[in-house]
């Protein structure tokens, strides 16, 4: 699904929209669930991790993150396939979603995968990618029911858009806990 530009900061939250501090919102679900959430970034590079870390305690919640910058470190660490980055390159829904298992698998704690997964991949700028337009971004979602990538079109700079592709990976990891809704809780 395609997502439109998302706005340069944060305003106050509408009726059934995400609060004003969504990351916060996410630490305190995840850590009342006593679920774990794990990053895989690529046009990030580690801002999803800093801006859940950010929240005091997350460490209850965040089992940690991974910079995915070099495409073959996708492959090798998250487990995204060779033929599908040889075909696709890294700015694809389905690497997104690759990511964002991978990084539930590769950072798991005690054995025990991440309940949650995210990923971010896209092109920043200033020129394509991949035969992708600037401002292509796909965040990944995973979780023990699956996965999904999300489209979005972002507009602006460079820093700009890395900053909306954070806020957009942590409103889908906040939609996704909310549709799992219980499923995934440990105790």
């Amino acid at each position: 699904m395609a997502r439109g530009d998302a706005p340069a900061e944060s305003a106050p939250a509408a009726p059934g929209a995400p609060s004003a501090d969504a990351t916060a919102e996410l630490i305190a679900e995840l850590t009342r669930r006593g679920m774990r959430i794990a990053v895989a970034e690529s046009l990030t590079g580690g801002l999803v991790a800093a801006e859940l870390t950010r929240i005091p305690g997350a460490s209850l919640a965040v089992s940690g993150g991974i910079v995915a910058y070099d495409t073959r470190v996708k492959q090798a660490m998250l487990g995204v396939p060779g033929d599908l980055l040889a075909a696709e390159g890294a700015v694809h829904p389905e690497v997104a979603r690759r990511m964002a298992d991978g990084a539930r698998r590769a950072l798991a704690v005690g054995g025990r995968p991440a309940d949650l997964g995210v990923a971010t991949t896209g092109v920043a700028g200033p020129d394509p990618q991949d035969g992708r337009p600037v401002g292509t971004v796909y965040v990944g979602v995973a979780d023990a029911a699956g996965s999904e990538a999300i489209e979005l079109r972002l507009g602006g700079d460079r820093d700009e858009i890395r900053r909306a592709t954070v806020r957009a990976a942590v409103d889908a990891a906040l939609e996704r806990l909310r549709e799992g809704a219980g499923a995934g809780e440990r105790g």
